[in-house]
């Protein structure tokens, strides 16, 4: 079974950054399509960026020119940085994999991210 662990989260003020981390697991990482999604209170799960397994990236407008999704296939991991944070983006944020071989979709346990004005 895929295993997803997130890490990175945290309280920041509005302008502010940070960086989470999701390491993944018993899975050939690097033929994996890896994203980001995000829920904010009384909001429906959102996609924030994705990237393939070719490194195709893509964003959410809302984040678009402030959030950066990568991916380190020896570390077996994928980065969001994020950037000039808002109040809006406060949400818990969640690594999803789209597993190449299984076709099938694995999620971590969520990062609470905080942004206050």
């Amino acid at each position: 079974q895929v295993q997803l662990v997130e890490s990175g989260g945290g309280l920041v003020q509005a302008g502010g950054s940070l960086r989470l981390s999701c390491a993944a697991s018993r899975t050939i990482f690097s033929v994996n399509t890896m994203g980001w999604y995000r829920q904010a209170p009384g909001k429906q799960r959102e996609l924030v960026a994705r990237i393939t397994s070719g490194r195709s990236t893509n964003y959410a407008d809302s984040v678009k020119g402030r959030f950066t999704i990568s991916r380190d296939n020896a570390q077996r991991t994928v980065y969001l940085q994020m950037n000039n944070l808002k109040p809006e983006d406060t949400a818990i944020y969640y690594c999803n994999l789209e597993e190449f071989v299984s076709r099938t979709d694995f999620w971590g346990q969520g990062t609470q991210v905080t942004v206050s004005s």
